[in-house]
């Protein structure tokens, strides 16, 4: 119960009470990056991280190169999936045009009101993996 009694009140979480005695930290390397603003960038990189070639500039925003690397292998962005592509993965073309024409004629005969909209799927048309829809 002591040791309670010295913490109340001490800000906790605000302040912390280790110390740096006894620490190794680790081998440090200061990298310079040129951005092609004019800015000089200067990171901070332990001896062990791999250095990466481009850097963010930190005034402009505009990619900043290793100034003493070799230049910077561009990284291909990956192409967004969309919902096309998804629901491309799961029916083929000819299946999505079967299930729009059977959609299609529930809609023109009044079979289907607005909430059958949203949330009728058709048990006629198969997925790819086999299974029908419900």
């Amino acid at each position: 119960m002591a040791e309670r009694s010295t913490l109340r009140g001490s800000r906790l979480g605000a302040i912390s009470y280790e110390d740096e005695r006894g620490v190794v930290l680790a081998e440090r390397q200061t990298v310079r990056y040129a951005c092609p603003s004019g800015h000089d960038i200067e990171m901070v990189f332990s001896t062990e991280a791999e250095v990466p070639g481009v850097w963010e500039c930190s005034k402009c925003g505009a990619e900043a190169l290793l100034v003493d690397g070799s230049n910077a292998e561009r990284k291909t962005a990956k192409a967004a999936r969309t919902h096309w592509d998804m629901l491309l993965e799961r029916r083929s073309v000819a299946e999505l045009e079967l299930l729009l024409e059977e959609r299609l004629s529930l809609l023109r005969a009044g079979a289907l009101t607005g909430a059958d909209l949203t949330t009728h799927v058709s048990p006629t048309v198969p997925t790819r993996r086999g299974r029908k829809t419900a």
